[in-house]
Order: structure tokens, then C-alpha cells, then sequence
């Protein structure tokens, strides 16, 4: 990664510890119109006025993102939107559901004893885009608010927030990247749901890992995924084929840590919706099928000083590179690696991805441009960076962006030393951390993680284990089509 402009930042809030931090209680700062998510004279909503004005948009589209990393929120009227912009009133269930909407029971927060009343979506217009495969809309991300104006405090973008503004306490910044791997499906979803998911044919036929003539049968979907983005402000480095049939990949380009998992959620969507559109569908499953590469989300990180150009992660007089505090920082995250794994592969299926032999890594281990490991640095002098490939494609980027920097922090505040690089084929290291291999030891792992809670709130934590507990209660009381063509006959 190269350099990037830090992003602005909020002003940062002390957060009070009370002996028992709840997702309710835990002290969450206000979000007054005139800070960031809800400046009501922001350069991008002058320009949204004047676009409306002009008739060129007549929707907009306020959105925040879910526990799950998608987008939810509701399509206003150009008219109305301008008369009533402050804030966008939804259900407070959207951040106590399961992937298929359902209540998560027993969360603190949200439930049907609460009543499940409302909490708002304060637009943040820096983020403004205008998607232009979406015709005459504007989309806008925001944070959540509740009745008193303060954030959310389990809200995916308010727990990024934090971990920001305690970098930025250090003296720190983090830039971040997101490498998003995918599959291509002929037909849509519809289609694919009206055969059960049975038969479903990916838009290839065998590994095309940078092969030029198999992408080019999917070159109108890329193209206009690669062009969509651009213009939606989502810049783009480059499209290749991946190790899958029918599996791609996009490099977007990197950003400050904010600001490179809003992307990272808008262009989710968008690659949705744009496959949508050419008759095609898309999945960002971990693994689609047992026996067909997984889908990453391979995560970058440097670090950078608070001023916009004062990088902190090279040190060319020091081993592979790495100055002294990137070395604590990369300690930090290998040391809370397993305490923070349901962050960065939060569903049962994301755990059938660490396979041995499969470039998705099993050994919690780091090395030296080295595809076997956990993380990998790699780059020199403003480019140097660690790659955490542990992280599946369905990850959701604010939480897993946070884990990284509370764990990184952790090992800056704490002065954590740095093992030697593992060197080889990593899946063959012994007496070595491995990855949890289900989402129930990943849980056990951050319930019991008192660096994370210490970073998050009691409360927040709390809520992701319960929210991962019942994603895996719910896979275990499933009957798998693998289970019936294996014992149907035979026992």
C-alpha cells in the first residue's frame, strides 16, 4: 500500500468505564448535527442540493451497515430527504437479528422484552456517492444514534469509530485494504433458489488464478464493476481470476480505516446488484462448495502518523524492514489472533475455509511474504504492511477492522516483542497457536478475551458472542444434504 490522505477523524470522546459495561450503558459519545454524521454544511450535501435541485437525483438512499456487513436502511425522496435529513428513524432490531432477519435471542440490547422501539441513522455526507448503476440515486452511509444522540455502541461503524479515535490517542493512524474474492454464477438468485441451491454452475470451468482467456468470458460483469466503482468513488486497482472456476477478485485501492470499510460495504452491494443485472449471481460465502477454493477477504494494514503523510511502519535499518512499533503492532495482533478469529470469520461455514494446503491459513503464525501463514508482510519503505489472510470474504470490515487495530494497539501500548518469522510451509509448523476451527471455540475464545473487552465494552462483546452463539446453535440443529446421502442408506 501505498501513501493515503488520513481520513478527517471525530473529535475524540472519553469513554467512561463503569464496573459493569452493558451494550445499553457502555458510554457511547454524542453525535451532534456539526460533527461528523450529521454536518449539516458539508461540501457533498451542497452538492446533493444542487443535483437535486437539477433533477438529477430523486432518491436517496440512507443506509448503515447490519451485525452482518450489509447495508439496511430506507429510500427516500429527493424532497423529503432535504426536509428531513438530520436523522433517518429505523428499528433497533436491525442490530439484534440473524443473517436471515430473525431475533437473536438474548441479547441486552435489543429483544422482544425492550420492545424493539426505534433508534435513528445519522447521515455522515462525506461518505455521499452516487452509484451509477442505481439511476438517479444518491447513497449516503450513517452512524447509529440513539434518542439522546449518542452512538450505538454495538453498531458495527461505532466500534470501528473507537478503535480510530484510540489510535489516534497513540499518535497513530491506520490505512487499511480489503481484498474481496468472489464467485460467478449463470442465472440470478431467483434461479438459483428455485433449484434449491442444488445446481448451481459457476461462470467457468477450471482454475483461472490470472488466466486472461477465462476471464474474458466475464469481462462484461467485471468491466462494469471495475467502471461502477470508479465512479461511485471507489477506486480500483485492478480485477483478476482466482483459484476457483468462475472465482474473481478485486483489488480496491487502500484508505484510511474509516473510510476503507465504507467502501468496502458499498462495493459489496454493488458487485450484487451489478451481477443482478447482467442475469448473474455472486456469492462472498467462505466456502460455496467442500470441494472449490474459499473466498478471502485478505486485510492490509500500515500504520501512519496523525499528520496525512508520516509513515511509521518502515524502517529500513531494522529486520524485514519493519520499524519498532509496527513490530509491536504486528506482536499485538498474533498475540490476540484467536481471541479475535469471530471478528474475522464470524459463521460456522467460515471455518470449513482452513483447510491445509489451501492458501487460507491454519497455523496462527507470521512470516515474510509467505502465503502459508496468518499474516504475511510484505512491502518496504512506505509500502511495508502486514496481510492478515484469516479473514473470509464474508467478514464484516468495521468489526474486523477494529479487532486489528485494538490488537495492534494492544501490542504498541504493551511493547509486545515479535517472534522470529516462521519460514517454509507453514501448515507443517509445530508447537504453534492454530486457528480455531469452529465458530463455538472462536466465541469461547473472544467471551473470554479481556484485552478486547477492556477495548470494546463488556457490553459489546457480549453481544457478539450471544449473536455467534445462536449463528452456530442454528447450524447445529440443521440437517445437511451431505448427512442424508451419507447415513441415509447405510446406518
Amino acid at each position: 500500500m501505498r501513501s493515503a490522505a488520513a481520513a478527517g477523524r471525530p473529535a475524540r470522546s472519553r469513554l467512561a468505564k463503569p464496573a459493569r459495561r452493558t451494550a445499553a450503558n457502555d458510554a457511547a459519545p454524542r453525535l451532534p448535527a456539526g460533527q461528523p454524521g450529521g454536518a449539516p454544511n458539508d461540501p457533498k450535501l451542497d452538492e446533493l442540493r444542487r443535483l437535486i435541485a437539477a433533477k438529477e437525483i430523486d432518491t436517496v438512499l440512507v443506509c448503515m451497515c447490519d451485525m452482518q456487513g450489509r447495508l439496511v436502511g430506507k429510500r427516500m425522496t429527493a424532497r423529503h430527504f432535504l426536509e428531513n435529513h438530520d436523522e433517518v428513524h429505523a428499528c433497533d432490531y436491525l442490530l439484534g437479528v440473524d443473517v436471515e432477519m430473525q431475533p437473536v435471542a438474548g441479547l441486552e440490547a435489543s429483544g422482544w422484552e425492550r420492545g424493539f422501539g426505534d433508534f435513528s441513522i445519522r447521515p455522515d455526507f462525506s461518505t455521499t456517492r452516487f452509484p451509477p448503476w442505481v439511476p438517479g440515486t444518491a447513497l449516503v452511509l450513517g452512524d447509529a444514534v440513539d434518542k439522546e444522540g449518542r452512538l450505538v455502541p454495538h453498531a458495527p461503524r461505532a466500534v470501528l469509530r473507537r478503535q480510530v479515535e484510540r489510535l489516534a490517542a497513540a499518535g497513530y493512524s491506520a490505512v487499511m485494504a480489503s481484498e474481496l474474492e468472489f464467485y460467478v454464477f449463470d442465472g440470478g438468485w431467483k434461479e438459483a433458489r428455485r433449484n434449491g441451491y442444488g445446481r448451481l454452475a459457476p461462470d467457468g470451468f477450471y482454475s483461472e488464478d490470472y488466466q486472461v482467456f477465462q476471464t474474458t468470458a466475464k469481462e462484461r460483469l467485471m468491466r462494469s464493476i471495475r467502471n461502477g466503482m470508479e465512479e461511485a468513488g471507489i477506486p480500483v486497482e485492478a480485477s483478476k481470476g482466482e483459484g476457483g472456476p468462475g472465482q474473481a477478485e478485486i483489488n480496491l485501492l487502500h484508505a484510511p480505516a474509516l473510510e476503507m470499510a465504507d467502501r468496502h460495504v458499498v462495493y459489496k452491494t454493488g458487485v450484487k446488484e451489478l451481477a443482478e443485472a447482467e442475469g448473474q449471481a455472486v456469492t462472498f460465502m467462505a466456502k460455496w462448495n467442500d470441494r472449490a477454493a474459499g473466498s478471502s477477504c485478505h486485510i492490509h494494514s500500515s500504520l501512519w502518523g496523525t499528520g496525512r503523510d508520516t509513515p511509521a511502519s518502515a524502517d529500513p535499518k531494522r529486520p524485514h524492514g519493519m520499524s519498532a512499533v509496527f513490530e509491536h503492532w504486528l506482536a499485538g495482533q498474533m498475540a490476540l489472533a484467536r481471541e479475535m478469529t469471530a471478528f474475522l470469520a464470524p459463521y460456522p461455514n467460515s471455518y470449513k475455509r482452513f483447510q491445509a494446503g489451501s492458501f487460507a491459513p491454519t497455523k496462527l503464525v507470521w512470516s515474510v511474504d509467505n502465503r502459508t501463514a496468518a499474516f504475511r508482510a510484505m512491502g518496504s519503505g512506505r509500502s511495508q504492511r502486514v496481510e492478515c489472510r484469516v479473514p473470509g470474504a464474508d467478514v464484516n470490515p468495521y468489526l474486523a477492522y477494529a479487532a486489528l487495530i485494538a490488537a495492534g494497539l494492544h501490542g504498541i501500548e504493551n511493547a509486545l516483542p515479535l517472534d522470529p518469522p516462521a519460514e517454509g510451509n507453514a501448515y507443517l509448523s509445530d508447537g504453534v497457536p492454530e486457528i480455531p476451527t469452529t465458530l463455538r471455540d472462536a466465541a469461547a475464545a473472544l467471551d473470554g478475551s479481556a484485552v478486547l473487552r477492556e477495548a470494546f465494552g463488556d457490553g459489546v462483546v457480549d453481544h457478539y458472542v450471544r449473536a455467534a452463539r445462536w449463528e452456530q446453535a442454528e447450524a447445529d440443529r440443521r440437517v445437511t444434504d451431505w448427512e442424508v446421502a451419507r447415513y441415509f442408506e447405510r446406518v
